[in-house]
């Protein structure tokens, strides 16, 4: 009778624990990873709205505004470029949207024709095998920026206040004002753009 030989095949079983162990350990830092990405994702959407929602009632203040002083072309360009007493801060649609998405606002910075917003999630990474992020929240920032959409030349110091000059806007979409006949005006998205800086 031959002796029973003992082979390797013991020492693979330590190996093998080792192994999953390792790969258990990266599954649990992808998780980590993943959701403290997700958190971001979540902050930068809640301040790209809140600055776009920001700069969009900034927007429509200014639409009112041209609306108001149609007739006093002089005036005009000072709208266009933002640059007009009596407008109000825009912060409180900022607060709504972050609200909406899971944020709040940590900072809201008007400028004639931009809104820049700093907002934080309310919720935190949450636990994970990280230390530590249970505590962390998420922070991010975004500008919105309000573009006229349309140019004027002003008409000559005489001809009178029965001419107000044409709008040329983007889009081929031109507007020739008539004083006597101001039923069809454009609306605030006719005259200014409003989109996220790059």
């Amino acid at each position: 009778m031959h002796p029973r030989r003992y082979g390797d095949a013991g020492q693979a079983f330590p190996i093998y624990i080792t192994v999953v162990a390792g790969l258990l350990f990266l599954a649990f830092a992808y998780l980590a990873v993943g959701q403290a990405a997700a958190t971001r994702n979540e902050a930068q959407t809640a301040a790209d709205a809140a600055a776009l929602a920001a700069a969009q009632d900034r927007r429509d203040q200014l639409a009112r505004q041209w609306l108001e002083n149609v007739l006093d072309p002089t005036l005009w360009q000072g709208i266009f470029d933002g640059d007009v007493d009596g407008l109000d801060l825009s912060c409180w649609r900022a607060d709504q949207l972050a609200a909406q998405n899971g944020a709040h606002v940590e900072d809201c910075d008007p400028g004639l024709l931009s809104y820049t917003v700093k907002v934080e999630t309310d919720e935190p990474v949450g636990e994970t095998i990280v230390p530590g992020t249970e505590g962390q929240y998420a922070t991010a920032y975004a500008t919105a920026v309000i573009e006229p959409r349309c140019t004027f030349d002003l008409p000559a110091e005489d001809a009178g206040d029965e001419v107000l000059p044409g709008l040329t806007c983007k889009d081929n979409r031109n507007w020739d004002l008539n004083p006597e006949d101001l039923i069809e005006l454009p609306g605030p998205e006719d005259l200014f753009d409003v989109h996220l800086a790059d």
